[in-house]
C-alpha cells in the first residue's frame, strides 16, 4: 500500500508544503522546537535518525547544533527542498516501512537517537505503523530515545501504545506539545519520548 502522504493529498501538496515552510522561515517563525527538544536529551555530536524528514527543518536544525544527521523521506519533492533549504544532513529517499540503514550500509553504527516530527506516523501506509516503529527501533543503540509527535485524531493513542510496545519501545514521557506542556486526556496532540529497551 502507498503511504497516506500520497493517497490523502493532492498532486501539488508537497510543493505547497515546502513553500509554506519557506514562508514561515522568512516570517521569522520558530521552526526548531522539535530539534531543541531532541538536542536537550542526547549528548553533543550524536548521530541522529530523522525518520520522515519532510523539507528538512528538524534535520537541518540538529545538524546546525553539531549532530550528524541521516534524514529519510519518501517524497522526492520534499527531499529536494531539504537539500536546498537545510544542507548538511545526509538525505536519503526511502519508505520507512521498508528501510533498514544498518543492513544497507555495512559498518554503520546504531543511532544515538531518532525523531519523527510533523505527524509522520499518521502519513505512513495504513496498517504499517507497527512495522515502521519496529524498523526505527532496530536502527537505534540500546537505551536510545525516539521522539515523535502527532495529532491523536489521526492515530489513536491506544493503538500507538500497543504498536510501540510490540516494537520493543518503552514509553518514557508524554506531553501535549513539543515545548513540553503537560499531557491531558483532552489534548489534541501527543509528543512521546520512547526508549529502546535494553
Amino acid at each position: 500500500m502507498e503511504p497516506r502522504w500520497f493517497t490523502e493529498m493532492d498532486d501539488d501538496h508537497s510543493q505547497w508544503y515546502a513553500e509554506h515552510f519557506r514562508q514561515l522561515a522568512s516570517d521569522g517563525e520558530d521552526l526548531e522546537g522539535e530539534a531543541r527538544l531532541l538536542d536537550a536529551i542526547v549528548p553533543p555530536g550524536s548521530t541522529i535518525l530523522d525518520a520522515g524528514c519532510g523539507q528538512g527543518r528538524t534535520a537541518g536544525a540538529l545538524f546546525r547544533r553539531g549532530h550528524r544527521v541521516f534524514a529519510l523521506d519518501i517524497d522526492p519533492v520534499l527531499l529536494a527542498a531539504a537539500r536546498d533549504d537545510n544542507p548538511g544532513p545526509t538525505y536519503l529517499r526511502t519508505d520507512l516501512a521498508a528501510m533498514d540503514l544498518l543492513r544497507d550500509f555495512p559498518g554503520m553504527e546504531p543511532f544515538a537517537a531518532a525523531v519523527s516530527a510533523g505527524n509522520v506516523l499518521t502519513f505512513v501506509a495504513p496498517g504499517s505503523e507497527g512495522t515502521v516503529l519496529g524498523n526505527i527501533y532496530r536502527q537505534l543503540a540500546d537505551d536510545a530515545p525516539y521522539v515523535t509527535g502527532f495529532h491523536v485524531d489521526r492515530y489513536r493513542l491506544a493503538d500507538f501504545d500497543r504498536d510501540l510496545a510490540q516494537a520493543g519501545f518503552t514509553l518514557e514521557s508524554r506531553f501535549a506539545t513539543w515545548d513540553l506542556r503537560p499531557w491531558t486526556q483532552d489534548a489534541e496532540f501527543a509528543v512521546s519520548i520512547l526508549r529502546k529497551s535494553i
